[in-house]
């Protein structure tokens, strides 16, 4: 099952909103880096965004170190043949994942 992508106009304006997010993967993801004052911090906000995440149905991709997290978001179902495409579930879980910091 295939999932509609983001149009250009649609992906400049999540990312107009969302301004700490930038374009990565040939512009098929987003991707942004949070730094916590700890790795107690950091880690509870990645369960917060896991609990977000299971409630969208939408699963980042992401990296701890200490006190950094680094998400990437795509949607896989949206361009399978290419690894992923950005799809409305992204902007979703950006706003979403925004709001808690």
């Amino acid at each position: 099952m295939s999932v509609p992508q983001l149009d250009t106009e649609e992906r400049d304006a999540m990312l107009a909103a969302h301004s700490d997010w930038a374009l990565a993967r040939e512009g098929r993801a987003v991707e942004r880096s949070f730094t916590f004052a700890n790795f107690s911090e950091a880690w509870g906000f990645m369960s917060r965004v896991a609990l977000l995440a299971e409630s969208h149905d939408h699963h980042p991709e992401w990296f701890n170190v200490y006190s950094r997290v680094d998400i990437t978001l795509t949607t896989h179902d949206a361009d399978p043949a290419n690894g992923g495409a950005l799809s409305e579930r992204d902007r979703k879980m950006v706003a979403a994942i925004d709001a808690l910091v």
